[in-house]
């Protein structure tokens, strides 16, 4: 299946550049590896034809590079294109060591060079900083907040493959999949794939393609903890990170989408709705069976605080504290031994 719209880079790439003639440098800054990777694609697929790029860019990390190797070939005339493209990658370094070149530089930049430095920060306090905006542009990159996603993941359904993702299928999305932007762009490619000709992709879609395994993995690892037996809960949990690698990434949102659809389940039952209306509610498929006996046993209260301690083990995954694999057989065995 072929995108119809822009792709990802192209769209980065359309919001990066504007058309202004004095942006001849660009600093992309972030500490997202894979956002700032899409950001400088999109740059270069903007500023240089595919056919232009073997004569007209150099695509290199800033370590193998001197300033004088930099400097000359931005003062190179073009040859086969209208204008040569430097792309300096991890450049913090490169940047510190060579600032009063690049200083010089960025007073009287060549006019047919196109520079591109990618760095992790950018001091605005200096001086190379303040002298940016007269010949060029800074591109800060940074991860959208998870309330910001749900519509960056509409607008990219909408712009790659001309489909409608509606907000409660992507905020389904988030919840299975996790909050990392490119993950989430990858399932939406595989999900355009998978609805094929639909114009919409459903939440039938994301369950049955993304949801299914994911959840009755987590369905197989809570039967165990509500069984009592740590062992088996700690065996599936290593089954599910042995089969997948994104179970790293996964894991916390599928237990999290899980433990949420107990909870409300639980609040209808204590209010007298029936089974087979909760089902269609809060869309329980597969073993619904094993759902309702997983619930029985357990309280609200219970349900809450298994909630809360999943909470925490994200919240340490996320800052670096903890490793998924580590954490999660962690919370396991405590959910099934208390």
């Amino acid at each position: 299946m072929q995108r119809r719209g822009q792709t990802e880079s192209q769209r980065q790439g359309k919001q990066i550049v504007n058309g202004r003639s004095n942006e001849l440098i660009y600093v992309i800054a972030g500490k997202d590896e894979s956002l700032v990777g899409a950001k400088c694609q999109g740059l270069v697929d903007k500023l240089l034809e595919p056919s232009q790029r073997t004569t007209g860019l150099l695509d290199a990390e800033a370590g193998s590079l001197s300033a004088s190797d930099v400097l000359d070939e931005l003062r190179t005339a073009p040859f086969l294109t209208d204008k040569r493209v430097v792309l300096v990658r991890n450049a913090d370094d490169f940047v510190s060591k060579n600032r009063p070149l690049l200083e010089n530089y960025f007073d009287k930049p060549c006019p047919t060079g196109r520079l591109i430095l990618v760095t992790r920060t950018w001091d605005a306090r200096t001086k190379l900083a303040k002298k940016l905006p007269k010949v060029g542009k800074l591109v800060k990159v940074a991860q959208p907040s998870r309330r910001e996603l749900p519509q960056r993941l509409i607008a990219y359904a909408k712009d790659a493959y001309d489909k409608k993702l509606g907000l409660p299928t992507a905020t389904l999305l988030i919840e299975l999949t996790g909050d990392e932007l490119t993950r989430l762009y990858s399932e939406i490619d595989k999900l355009a794939l998978f609805a094929d000709a639909e114009k919409v992709i459903t939440q039938r879609h994301v369950e049955s393609l993304i949801g299914h395994n994911r959840l009755f993995n987590a369905f197989a690892v809570i039967e165990a903890v509500v069984a009592g037996n740590p062992g088996q809960a700690v065996e599936r949990l290593r089954g599910m990170f042995a089969k997948d690698k994104s179970t790293e990434y996964t894991v916390v949102g599928a237990f999290a989408f899980h433990f949420r659809r107990m909870f409300n389940a639980k609040v209808l039952l204590k209010k007298g709705v029936q089974r087979r209306e909760i089902e269609n509610r809060l869309r329980i498929w597969g073993n619904t069976d094993g759902f309702f006996a997983q619930l029985r046993p357990m309280s609200l209260k219970q349900i809450g605080e298994y909630h809360q301690q999943l909470a925490e083990t994200d919240y340490a995954i996320k800052t670096g504290r903890a490793k998924a694999t580590v954490a999660m057989e962690q919370l396991v065995l405590q959910m099934a031994t208390d």
